[in-house]
């Protein structure tokens, strides 16, 4: 099993969740998340602001500030992994900086609490 963690745009959530379900996954959690990208933010602007310049202040502007994103977590057998990747990268890219990140990660165990199953029976 895998864990998938992507960060999307607040106004990708739809059209992400009607794809995620037309690839065939039906359980997946969506939290409101804040961050941004490295090239938001110039350092050495970021530094200058830091040590109180006025001016680097001035140009950070809202630079450096957390954008709305959604994160979405969702957990899949080992051979659904490539696909729901590719579902999201198909549906979050547009070239543009803030199209999103995602990360693939092992998932030792899972467990159904109503049930008490274990392992791949839990997550499907």
């Amino acid at each position: 099993m895998k864990e998938v963690i992507a960060i999307v745009r607040m106004n990708m959530m739809n059209k992400t969740k009607i794809a995620l379900t037309e690839a065939g996954v039906d359980a997946f959690f969506a939290h409101e998340a804040q961050g941004r990208g490295k090239g938001f933010v110039n350092p050495q602007v970021l530094t200058g602001a830091k040590e109180g310049y006025e001016e680097a202040a001035a140009l950070l502007g809202q630079k450096g500030a957390l954008y709305a994103k959604r994160m979405l977590t969702i957990v899949v057998k080992d051979n659904m992994v490539d696909d729901v990747v590719q579902t999201i990268i198909e549906t979050n890219q547009t070239g543009k900086p803030g199209d999103g990140k995602i990360f693939v990660l092992p998932v030792g165990d899972a467990v159904r609490v109503r049930t008490g199953e274990k392992g791949e029976k839990s997550i499907v």
